[in-house]
């Protein structure tokens, strides 16, 4: 019997074409081509949106960044444009002067009193900031108070720093007033904000007593971070209360006091309102500063290019401590 087999099956054969074109899919695209599966401005359109998430911080602090411009950096500009001018404002058609303006300032017998009483009273004010509120920072991180006397203690000596300066100034006015609670409790019939002898030191006095509460909070979280173990180290080596703290609380403190002085360096030589709402630069200029001879030179005598130039002047001033601040802060970094 003749058995019969079937054939095999041709193996398939596949077109070298279609072979290619299967390669060529998978294969990745030269550089500078854009496969056959993507658009041809797809890697634009995720260029596109890179730049944007990108720069989408951006878009958030430009609003700051404008209003920083128009009110600071276009002011400043300004009034730096004006110190070399010839009264501006006042004058249709100002004319440059040069270096006039700061001769003329800076020979002024006035703006030397300005200067003389703005540093009497900021040096006076910070170094008595610096020491009431360490005294009193000293005191409320001290065992021996209780918690009731600790939290009647912290409510009386952050008082002033409650107050703005308007009630300040009106509070001291009535306090000092010939006829005030001042001068009966010690019988006396000063008039302490007119006298020429004693109205600066009282002007620095309110400023000192509105002040020291900025300095005792800060003193006193440093004061509460002071590890526990360096006084106790100290006391077991026999250090008295004084070398500890010279030794041991003073260097933890010193990043805190120097940061906190050159900060209130700044704001008290800039002090004008409570010296405007208290004696107003007098009497005869007894208490006339850097700040209220500016206004002055303005407003009074509408002389905008000196007040322009006594603005720079002290401008430059705040810079130095502002740049030394900084320098400060960078180190401790």
């Amino acid at each position: 019997m003749t058995t019969f087999h079937k054939p095999a099956a041709p193996m398939p054969t596949t077109d070298s074409s279609e072979s290619t074109r299967r390669i060529a899919r998978r294969a990745p695209a030269p550089a500078g081509q854009h496969p056959p599966h993507d658009p041809p401005h797809g890697g634009y359109r995720r260029r596109s949106e890179l730049i944007m998430r990108r720069a989408q911080p951006y878009f958030y602090v430009a609003p700051t960044v404008v209003l920083l411009f128009v009110l600071l950096v276009v002011p400043v500009v300004l009034v730096i444009g004006y110190s070399f001018m010839d009264n501006v404002i006042m004058n249709k058609n100002p004319q440059s002067v040069g270096l006039a303006n700061y001769v003329t300032v800076l020979t002024d017998t006035n703006f030397h009193r300005a200067v003389t009483n703005t540093l009497f009273f900021t040096i006076v004010s910070v170094i008595a900031h610096l020491v009431l509120g360490l005294l009193f920072a000293s005191l409320l991180n001290s065992p021996l108070l209780g918690r009731t006397s600790m939290t009647l203690f912290r409510m009386v000596y952050v008082l002033p720093w409650l107050f703005t300066t308007a009630v300040i100034a009106i509070l001291w006015r009535m306090l000092l007033n010939p006829n005030g609670v001042i001068n009966y409790l010690l019988g006396t019939n000063i008039e302490w904000l007119s006298d020429l002898n004693l109205a600066l030191p009282a002007v620095t006095f309110i400023n000192v007593w509105a002040g020291y509460p900025f300095f005792m909070i800060s003193l006193l979280a440093g004061l509460q971070g002071v590890p526990a173990d360096l006084y106790e180290a100290a006391k077991i080596d026999g250090a008295s209360f004084w070398q500890r703290f010279t030794n041991v609380t003073l260097p933890q403190l010193k990043p805190i006091i120097i940061s906190m002085t050159l900060l209130d360096l700044i704001w008290t030589s800039q002090q004008f309102a409570l010296i405007w709402m208290t004696t107003g630069g007098g009497p005869i200029n007894v208490t006339e500063m850097l700040s209220t001879y500016t206004y002055k030179q303005a407003f009074s005598n509408y002389e905008f290019a000196l007040a322009s130039t006594a603005a720079v002047i002290t401008l430059v001033l705040s810079m130095i401590l502002g740049i030394l601040y900084v320098r400060h802060q960078k180190a401790r970094d």
